[in-house]
């Protein structure tokens, strides 16, 4: 069986790196550990669970440090995981199945990555990454931030998921000050770090520079496809706070030079006419997005509301605006069977039952 080292970079960690450990303990056959200048306890921590560790200076780098740390690796494979991340005990019975069934011919072993949860605690918010590559075969890591390794070679999908349950706000403005300083220092910034950019503009609230970014992004040939229809839904919600609505519905529906559309696309298009109360196209677009399907495997993100419950709701919305009440009421029990403990859903319930149904 092929032997794995889990290779983590840590910064300020102590209240989850053993978490983390915990939840990965017997997963991986060896664990290294790069500090990159913690003042609490983490390294104390770090060194209950490996003698694997080592402490370098942050330089505004992820890459760099992802690549020290794999370049302390002794086993076969190297994975990363982040101290908020954690395995379910479903998840890390799954995993060793599939590591048992590793014969040593994969390159790439793409996972699951759940990065926001609903009120249930089931993910909301997932894509898959590199999780796991093989050691010594050229991969290195790219990008100062969002750092990532192009899969290459045997690339092969596993159906065990890495929960990413963060604790606490982080470093704010810390990828938007590093994307900064790059620009300052003269870098030029590639297609993934234009996007990136861009869209770390729009989380720090700064719309317009972020439509720039988005655009000059757009305008590349080089860009992922997957990133290019999501930059068309970014470029659309910083022309939302620019007040710029027709523009916001066209870059929407320029997300389909690239592909077909894609259920979270047409959850946004459908928005916008609900807004503008125009029911029967709201629901054109609401129905689109049931009827689009998914494929995770295309790698862009997912989020999981937009393929099932979203479109009910807003459907049990529009057709009641419609008149259309059975219809309504009929989305309405779907809403119930997805998410049952949601707010919304006990309110449309007390409605409902109003109507006396």
């Amino acid at each position: 069986m092929a032997e794995i080292s889990l290779c983590m970079i840590v910064k300020n960690e102590e209240k989850v790196l053993g978490r983390c450990l915990e939840s990965a303990r017997g997963l991986a056959d060896e664990i290294v550990i790069v500090d990159t200048g913690s003042t609490d306890r983490t390294v104390e921590i770090a060194r209950q669970y490996t003698s694997l560790v080592y402490e370098i200076p942050w330089r505004d780098d992820f890459a760099q440090a992802r690549n020290f740390s794999f370049s302390k690796a002794g086993k076969d494979y190297c994975m990363w995981l982040d101290a908020d991340d954690i395995f379910s005990e479903e998840n890390r019975k799954r995993f060793l199945e599939l590591k048992r069934g590793m014969d040593g011919t994969e390159d790439v072993v793409m996972m699951k990555y759940a990065a926001g949860f609903d009120e249930a605690g089931n993910p909301a918010f997932t894509y898959y990454r590199e999780r796991i590559l093989r050691n010594h075969a050229g991969f290195t890591w790219k990008g100062r931030v969002h750092e990532a390794i192009a899969p290459s070679g045997k690339v092969v999908y596993w159906d065990a998921v890495v929960f990413h349950r963060k604790e606490g706000g982080g470093e704010p403005g810390r990828n938007l000050r590093i994307y900064e300083k790059m620009r300052a220092d003269g870098e030029e910034l590639g297609p993934r770090e234009l996007f990136y950019y861009g869209r770390e503009l729009l989380y720090n609230d700064r719309p317009e520079d972020g439509a720039a970014v988005l655009e000059q992004f757009l305008e590349r040939e080089d860009g992922w496809v997957e990133n290019k229809i999501e930059a068309c839904v970014n470029l659309a919600l910083c022309l939302r706070k620019l007040g710029r609505r027709e523009e916001e519905l066209r870059a929407l529906f320029r997300s389909l030079e690239y592909g077909r559309p894609r259920a979270e696309v047409c959850c946004e298009v459908g928005r916008c006419f609900m807004e503008r109360e125009d029911w029967e196209t709201a629901v054109f677009w609401y129905e689109q997005a049931l009827a689009a399907g998914r494929d995770d495997g295309l790698g862009g993100f997912v989020r999981e509301e937009c393929h099932g419950y979203l479109p009910h709701i807003q459907l049990c919305v529009c057709q009641d605006r419609l008149g259309n009440r059975k219809e309504a009421y009929r989305h309405h029990l779907e809403t119930k069977k997805l998410r049952p403990g949601a707010p919304e859903v006990a309110y449309n319930e007390v409605y409902f039952q109003s109507l006396g149904k």
